[in-house]
């Protein structure tokens, strides 16, 4: 049973691997194919010089993606099967260390490794790639002092929710599965509302909105929904990135809307009335609540699933572990069910696209439709994001329809 295990490991990391290349091939020859040609319905809004620069700065982030794919690939391989884990069990043996200590230095030592190999090419995507067209604002001043941030985060935080985990795992019984899931589910709850007051203005300024005008607009907006919200808030986005973006943020009473002050800049009035009405409709069909249901849900089955591996040594040999420790199991575990999520991520990504569609359908019955798709037209545009993605590629990865199907559909309200 090992052997047979560890050869499907082996097998999907190499078949994932190929698929996701394979698909980032694909995209790249269709974007690079219809580059030279605006399409109709965006060519009187959209210059052909941005619509060359949204190509090339997709077929750049690609072909970035496609290095990324094969370390990646490589990495897993490595740290499982190639014996990482084990050597650092070994290792830390030699320490005579408690079991949940040394449990605990384990997956945080291959946490920190996994981005010590992904960083090199974040560096690149965020100083090399966004720098050429525009878009990174971020200094290495920046970069190192939200690392320290992060990592002071983490060990506040992070350390203690995995040490407890590992102790629920082994001190609670045969149950242990399902108490881990009501810690991590009441952890997250605590998180969505701790974040944007605690955690988030460590890393950004929020501001109250100051524009009277606007912030009256917005308001009776939010009383014509019925929506209430914690306050409208400008966040300094400018100061790592020229994207322009909106979101809610916070859960129950601690709910804020958040803009960019780079979407302020490049939107009329009406148009941030209609990009915030978009997302007030994924809060009028509930497509927060059923995330966060789904989450659980998902966090469910897949503890369930580790109740039933952890006591199986076939899933430990087989991804060249020696010893059944809790520790072993949840880190290997987090490792290799992403190469089983892959096969179901068109499901997820439709899912999600239906969501769109149904927040774009609600924002057209509050605001104006040719304002939501000017506003629309302009994020694609400022964001340089592809018009003309590749359907396959798009219906493994985004969340968002393509362009096209989403202005067509606002048409045709």
């Amino acid at each position: 049973m090992a052997l047979t295990f560890n050869y499907l490991i082996i097998f999907l990391i190499i078949f994932t691997a190929l698929a996701q290349i394979w698909l980032a091939r694909r995209h790249v020859a269709h974007v690079t194919n219809h580059r030279s040609k605006v399409p109709s319905p965006f060519k009187d809004i959209i210059k052909i010089k941005d619509h060359q620069k949204a190509a090339d700065y997709t077929v750049a982030k690609s072909n970035l993606n496609v290095l990324g794919l094969i370390v990646e690939a490589i990495f897993l391989y490595l740290i499982t099967i190639g014996g990482g884990i084990q050597w650092i069990n070994e290792y830390l043996s030699g320490y005579g260390l408690t079991t949940m200590i040394a449990g605990t230095i384990l997956i945080v030592s291959v946490l920190v490794l996994s981005s010590i190999v992904e960083m090199p090419l974040g560096l690149y995507k965020t100083f090399v790639i966004d720098e050429k067209f525009g878009f990174n604002r971020m200094t290495l001043g920046i970069f190192i002092s939200d690392l320290i941030k992060q990592s002071i985060i983490a060990l506040i935080i992070g350390l203690p929710v995995l040490y407890f985990s590992l102790w629920i795992i082994g001190n609670l019984g045969d149950l242990w599965w399902l108490w881990l899931w009501i810690f991590i589910s009441a952890f997250n709850f605590i998180m969505l509302a701790v974040y944007p007051i605690f955690i988030a203005p460590l890393f950004n300024k929020f501001e109250p909105m100051k524009n009277k005008t606007l912030v009256s607009q917005i308001e009776k907006l939010l009383k014509k929904c019925g929506f209430e919200s914690n306050g409208l808030f400008v966040m300094n986005g400018s100061l790592r990135s020229n994207h322009g973006n909106a979101y809610f943020t916070g859960f129950g009473k601690s709910k804020r809307i958040v803009f960019f002050d780079t979407l302020l800049e490049k939107l009329t009035g009406k148009e941030i009335e209609a990009v915030l009405a978009h997302e007030l409709g994924h809060f009028h069909h509930n497509h927060v609540k059923k995330r966060i249901i789904l989450m659980f849900v998902v966090s469910f089955v897949g503890l369930y699933l580790l109740g039933l591996l952890k006591e199986s040594a076939w899933f430990y040999e087989g991804l060249g572990v020696t010893g059944m420790t809790d520790a072993n199991a949840l880190l290997l575990f987090l490792l290799v069910s992403p190469l089983f999520v892959f096969f179901i991520r068109p499901i997820m990504a439709y899912y999600s696209r239906l969501n769109e569609f149904e927040a774009d359908d609600y924002a057209c019955q509050f605001a104006k439709a040719s304002d939501l798709k000017q506003s629309l037209v302009k994020l694609y545009r400022d964001n340089a994001s592809t018009l003309t993605p590749d359907p396959l590629h798009s219906s493994f990865y985004d969340s968002h329809p393509p362009a096209l199907l989403r202005i067509q559909a606002i048409d045709k309200r």
